[in-house]
Order: structure tokens, then sequence, then C-alpha cells
């Protein structure tokens, strides 16, 4: 079983084996496509339009080069996480195994929604007295963050990253990803229709609650710099802009914004509460755990490959960036837990997200920025451990998987 204490800064195989799913949310230019053509009357041509250059951009870019290599068999040396030369289409010679083990790993991991039995939850959230307002505010929070939150990741993989990535090792994971976002929405949705809660509240939250908005208004510009369909990588610049969006969404969105969430619905089914609810987000937490653990090596990757992206003025962007997403999250706690609530309070939370942001700052070859910070929640590991017989809330016996055995890297 893993724990905090024993991760370690993940270090690429490669390393050392060689040397839009929902709409997107408010002031996303690009997602939308307000600003692609002049002629484009409404905001629905628009994005078809948008949709359509992108396309066409990744087709003639992929075209080309499939074409310039035609007579020539790919050679695992000559592959490139970016700017690679290789044809884009051949998955093998594998160069970057960590990439497909990860792809294979997530496809073991299948799991679907509407298999977990929510009735428990329906019954004690129609109870009156089945919860606290404190705890029906903190579910209801929640929801309004996550359910479009994993669409917003999947927008910035099927429009952004996925095309400017050339290992194709690495495209199969991004596939694989792109997925599993999509089982996640589909989750929050499935709580939030077996709850009967106010769809239009919910689905609304990252409009018209603050703690939400800053979190996804944080996050929109790096969706917009590689949703762009004029945006190429191929020069310092636009390398560190691809290499920063990487970073913002491994390390900060899937690797920090989500973690007082998982906290907090975790800890309800600690408490035998809305317990399908927290096994569904167990699951989600083993997703995403691994959606992170990939882009920490991708990040890697590419910094070993082009080592003269990684300069001191970068860093120093990065660690401010870092610095930032901690204050907005602990906000996120702050609104989510007026009150002190299952034994959690908002303080808590403030060592708890310097000690993740440590261990994210170092796992991508940054010094931590915080003081020693200690896990106040060390329960949470075990929760990322599913390789049991019985799941943790002990709704039914399994060990969810399609095949295999459960591998945290």
């Amino acid at each position: 079983m893993i724990t905090w204490d024993e991760e370690v800064p993940s270090t690429p195989a490669s390393a050392t084996a060689s040397s839009n799913l929902a709409p997107a949310p408010v002031q996303s230019s690009t997602v939308r496509a307000e600003l692609t053509d002049a002629s484009v009357s409404n905001s629905a041509n628009a994005a078809e339009f948008t949709s359509q250059s992108v396309l066409t951009a990744v087709v003639n870019k992929e075209s080309a080069a499939s074409t310039e290599q035609s007579t020539r068999r790919v050679k695992a040396d000559d592959k490139r996480i970016i700017n690679g030369q290789t044809d884009v289409n051949q998955l093998v010679p594998f160069k970057y195994k960590w990439a497909w083990d990860k792809y294979l790993a997530g496809c073991a991991n299948h799991w679907m929604p509407q298999e977990i039995n929510m009735q428990r939850d329906i019954e004690l959230w129609k109870n009156p007295n089945g919860l606290t307002e404190d705890e029906r505010r903190l579910v209801k929070r929640n929801l309004g963050f996550f359910v479009t939150a994993d669409s917003l990741a999947a927008n910035n993989i099927v429009l952004g990253t996925y095309r400017h990535i050339t290992a194709p090792e690495c495209r199969q994971y991004l596939l694989r990803q792109a997925f599993e976002e999509a089982i996640h929405t589909h989750a929050y949705q499935y709580i939030v229709e077996s709850l009967g809660l106010d769809e239009g509240e919910i689905f609304n939250a990252y409009h018209e609650v603050a703690s939400i908005r800053d979190k996804d208004e944080f996050l929109i510009p790096f969706i917009d710099t590689l949703t762009d369909p004029t945006f190429t990588t191929g020069t310092i610049e636009n390398d560190q802009k691809l290499l920063k969006s990487l970073i913002v969404f491994a390390c900060l969105m899937e690797g920090l914004f989500f973690y007082v969430g998982f906290t907090q619905i975790l800890a309800l089914g600690r408490q035998n509460k809305m317990m399908g609810a927290a096994e569904q987000y167990q699951y989600i937490l083993r997703d995403e755990s691994m959606h992170c653990n990939f882009g920490i090596d991708l990040i890697n990757s590419i910094k070993m490959e082009n080592p003269s992206l990684w300069t001191t003025e970068f860093r120093e962007e990065i660690k401010a960036l870092f610095l930032r997403a901690v204050e907005l999250e602990y906000r996120y706690a702050e609104d989510t837990m007026p009150r002190g609530v299952l034994g959690l309070n908002a303080p808590m939370f403030k060592g708890y997200l310097r000690f993740i942001a440590n261990r994210r700052a170092q796992q991508i070859g940054l010094e931590a920025l915080f003081d020693q910070e200690d896990n106040p929640f060390p329960w949470m590991s075990e929760m990322i451990d599913l390789k049991k017989e019985r799941n943790f809330f002990e709704t039914r016996v399994i060990e969810y998987q399609t095949g295999g055995a459960l591998s945290w890297e």
C-alpha cells in the first residue's frame, strides 16, 4: 500500500532505459471559440468552426509527418514526447514503456458509476435528520466543483494536450484518461440525479460560487493556450507554455485542487454516511492518482529531452503558480466548511495542502515550497489502496478490477 511518506519523486522508466466533453466554463475564449473568426455570428457555429480548425490542423500536421516518414521504419531511439518526427500512428517499438503500462493499468481499473448502489445515500439525504446542514452544504459545494472539473480536464486533453504530444504510447494513455474523465463526470451526474438535487444549482456553481469560479478561472488560460488552433510547439517559448500547462493540470488541478473535496466526501464515508457517493469517490481518487503520476512522468520526460526549458526563470514562474493554487484551494476549504464538520475544519487543510504541494514540487524537481509539513489525514493513503477483497466501506465484496493486479507507480 502506498502512503504519502513512502511516495518518492516520480521518475519515468525511460530515464533508466535510455538516456469537449461538457461546455467549458466562464471566460474560456478558446474552448467556446469566440475569437476564431469574425464572420462566425453565434457561439454554436463558432464552436463548430474551432473544432474543425483544430481537427484540420492535427490531420494536416500528422499527415505531413506520416508522409515524410513513410519510407522509414520507426526506431524507438528517434521518438520524442514533443516535437517528434516519427510516425505517430505506429505504437511500437516502445520507447516510453511506462506510459503503455499505465494505459494497461487504467484499463484493468475500469468501473462504471451505475454499478454502485445509491439507495442508502438516497434514504439518508431524504431524511430531514439524516445529515446536518453543514454536511449538506459540504456535499453540494463538493459536487458543484467536480461536476464540471473533469469536463475541463477532458477538454484540455482532447482539444489541447493530445495534439501536441508526439509519442504514441503517451497518446494511448491520454485517450484512456479522457475516457476516465467522462466516467467521472458521469459519476457526479449520477450522484446529483440519485439525490434529486437541483441540477441548475449544482451545474452552475462554477459560474455562481466564487470559491469554485476562482479555481476554474485559474485553469482556463492554460486550456486556452493549448486549444488555440494556431498554437504549435517547436520554440522555447511555446514548449515552455505546453510544459507549464502540463504541470498545472497534473500537479495543481488533479494533484491538489481535488484533495479537499476527496477528503471531505471520504470522511463522510468513514462515518457510514453517503457511502455510495464515497465509494465512487474512492474509485475516482484511484484514477486521478494515476493521472497525476502519468502527468509527472510526462513532465519529467519532457524536461529530460529538453533541458533548455527548465530555466531558473521558468522554475520561479512554476513556484508562483503552486503558491497561488494552494491559496485558492484553501479558500475553497473555508467556503465549504465555514464551521467544523465531520471532525474536520478549514485550518487542518492548510497544512495538508502545503504537504501535498511540497510533494508535487519535489516530484518534478523543485525544492519544497513550505517548511516541513506533516500529513494530518494519513487514512487517505488507505483510500487510494483498493487492492483488497472488500472495499473500504464494505458495501460489497469486490477488488474492482477487470484483470491483473493493482499497481501504483
